[in-house]
């Protein structure tokens, strides 16, 4: 399956990936507003909020593998506030922020180098607990009381971030 590159894909996307061989497509042209360099997240009042990673002038037709990631604004900074604050309340969020503050810390070239980075990191958490994760001994998949998703509901498009963050190690399972 050839499938585009994504900054902090949706769960769809991670389905997709976990059901079989994947390529990650570079020699595409690149769309703009697009999974590409954007994600959605959830905001802890209701809706959603929309990161982007910035990029520098796209050329007509120019390869999804030839983009630059833009460092004129300080939007890995931004980036972090926005995670943490929308998920610093889930249960999960605080056993996997730190093998993601790293990629908000490092100035990547390429847009496509950031995204496979988040993405290896990403499957890595979904299919086992790599080293130094200390995960609870107990857990249950009953949250209702623990989170916000009796009052704002799951939505599909919304980054796999959001389900890791509450569902911790049960998110392969939800996909």
């Amino acid at each position: 399956m050839i499938i585009p590159t994504a900054y902090l894909a949706p769960a769809s996307y991670f389905k997709a990936i976990l059901s079989g061989d994947y390529t990650v497509e570079q020699m595409e042209t690149f769309e703009k507003q697009t999974f590409r360099n954007r994600c959605l997240i959830r905001n802890p009042q209701g809706g959603m909020i929309r990161l982007s990673v910035p990029v520098g002038k796209v050329e007509h037709k120019q390869l999804t593998r030839d983009i630059r990631i833009c460092y004129q604004s300080n939007w890995q900074h931004q980036h972090w506030i926005a995670l943490e604050s929308a998920y610093r309340h889930k249960p999960f969020f605080m056993y996997y922020e730190d093998y993601f503050r790293p990629h908000y810390e490092r100035q990547y070239e390429w847009l496509l180098d950031l995204n496979d980075a988040l993405t290896e990191t990403l499957l890595a958490l979904l299919n086992n607990h790599p080293p130094g994760i200390t995960m609870p001994a107990k857990h249950t998949a009953d949250w209702s009381g623990q989170t916000w998703t009796d009052r704002h509901p799951w939505q599909n498009e919304l980054s796999i971030i959001d389900l890791l963050s509450e569902k911790g190690p049960e998110t392969i399972i939800c996909l």
